[in-house]
C-alpha cells in the first residue's frame, strides 16, 4: 500500500477507504461496509436441482447394470455346475449325489453362491442314473432357487 492509502484508511478517509476496497486484491469484491462472497440460496438450490435430476436419469440404468450382471453370473455358474456335473458323470460312471459330492472330490472348492438369492441354495434335479444297472438317483441337473423373473420374461429358476 502507498503512504497516502495507509494514511487516508487510519483517518477515516471515505474516499481513500472506497478507493482502496476496489483495488485490494481479495477473492470477493467488497460492497459497502460487508464483503459480498459465496452463493445466493438461489444459485445452492438450481445446483442441487441439477443434481437430483441427473441422479433420477442415472440411477434405473445403474440399477439394470446391476441385474444385467446378476443374470451373466447366474448363466455362467449354472454353465460350469453343469459341465462340472457332467464331468463327474464321465469321470465316475455314476451321477453325484449332491454338490457337495462335488466339492468333497475336488472338483470345485465350494458351492458358489446364486447370485439372486446371495445363498448357495441352488435347487437340484434329482432323477434316475442312466449309467448305474441298478437304478440309483443322482444330481442330473442344477437351477436356481430365484423365483424372480428374469429381464428376458422367464423366471430364474427355469434356467
Amino acid at each position: 500500500m502507498t503512504g497516502k492509502l495507509r494514511r487516508g484508511l487510519r483517518r477515516g478517509d471515505t474516499e481513500t477507504r472506497r478507493h482502496a476496497d476496489f483495488n485490494s486484491v481479495s477473492p470477493c469484491p467488497r460492497v459497502s461496509a460487508f464483503v459480498a462472497c459465496g452463493f445466493t440460496l438461489l444459485e445452492l438450490m438450481i445446483v442441487i436441482t441439477v443434481i437430483i435430476i441427473l441422479a433420477a436419469i442415472v440411477l434405473p440404468q445403474y440399477q439394470k447394470t446391476i441385474l444385467a450382471t446378476r443374470e451373466a453370473v447366474l448363466r455362467e455358474d449354472l454353465s460350469k455346475l453343469r459341465t462340472l456335473i457332467d464331468q463327474y458323470a464321465s469321470d465316475k460312471q455314476k451321477l453325484p449325489e449332491s454338490l457337495d459330492t462335488l466339492v468333497s472330490d475336488g472338483y470345485i472348492r465350494e458351492v458358489p453362491k446364486d447370485p439372486m438369492t446371495g445363498n448357495a441354495d441352488w435347487t437340484p434335479d434329482v432323477g434316475e442314473d442312466p449309467n448305474l444297472p441298478e437304478g440309483g438317483q443322482g444330481l442330473l441337473n442344477i437351477h436356481s432357487a430365484s423365483t424372480d423373473t428374469a429381464t428376458d420374461g422367464t423366471h430364474y429358476n427355469e434356467w
